[in-house]
């Protein structure tokens, strides 16, 4: 396959996502919004587009006049049938492209807090437990697409994953990242004061052994969506 990648900030990387198209032998490419000479391919250029995360919210065009262009091109890339993948803020602004609304959630939601699958079986998430401890680093969230399949939910957020088609899938927490990444978030971000949805560095830093089993999980979920 042929897959890009959008990235919005060094410290938000594709992780565990690139190690799983590497060693599934996938060509990859990048567009880094944060360094000057960035380009957007052809959408007739790729197999898989990800949507990486990133502290910067889906309209916020204003701050960031490269917004405006990263939206026009994840539609054109779901109107020409190219897979997407969004990760947390790549997520919402999947979710937007397909209509749906993105908005500031009841709580934001910091640290490691399990998902819930939903009633819906769908096989992406054929090996991840009913509830599954995964890591997040949320303030927004987003309403289902129309027609999208309601994969997961949180205590916190109702909305944590969804499939459309089977070509866009959306989720607002984070399975890519290990341990060594999520130091790299801690170190590049400002900690919001400690609440009930809301770690310490310390928990997150001692939630680490929860994280063990995310990055072949995330190869599961990454193979039977694209197979």
């Amino acid at each position: 396959m042929k897959i890009h990648i959008l990235q919005h900030v060094a410290f938000e990387g594709p992780a565990n996502i690139l190690n799983w198209a590497q060693m599934k032998g996938h060509n990859v490419e990048s567009t880094l919004f944060y360094e000057p000479g960035w380009f957007m391919p052809a959408t007739d250029s790729m197999d898989m587009l990800v949507v990486m995360g990133g502290p910067m919210g889906v309209h916020e065009e204003g701050a960031y006049p490269w917004m405006a262009i990263e939206k026009s091109f994840i539609k054109d890339c779901i109107a020409a049938g190219c897979k997407v993948v969004g990760i947390c803020l790549g997520a919402q602004l999947a979710a937007e492209a397909l209509g749906a609304r993105v908005y500031p959630n009841k709580q934001k939601e910091i640290g490691w807090f399990p998902i819930h699958k939903t009633s819906v079986a769908h096989p992406v998430f054929f090996d991840m437990n009913p509830s599954q401890p995964v890591f997040h680093w949320h303030s927004d969230t987003f309403d289902l697409p129309a027609g999208a399949l309601h994969l997961a939910t949180s205590d916190a957020c109702v909305n944590q994953a969804f499939m459309w088609n089977e070509q866009v899938f959306g989720l607002q927490f984070h399975m890519e990242m290990s341990s060594e990444h999520i130091e790299t978030l801690l170190e590049n971000s400002f900690q919001d004061k400690q609440s009930e949805y809301v770690q310490s560095d310390t928990a997150i830093r001692d939630g680490y052994p929860q994280g063990e089993n995310l990055p072949p999980l995330m190869d599961s979920v990454l193979t039977r969506f694209v197979t």
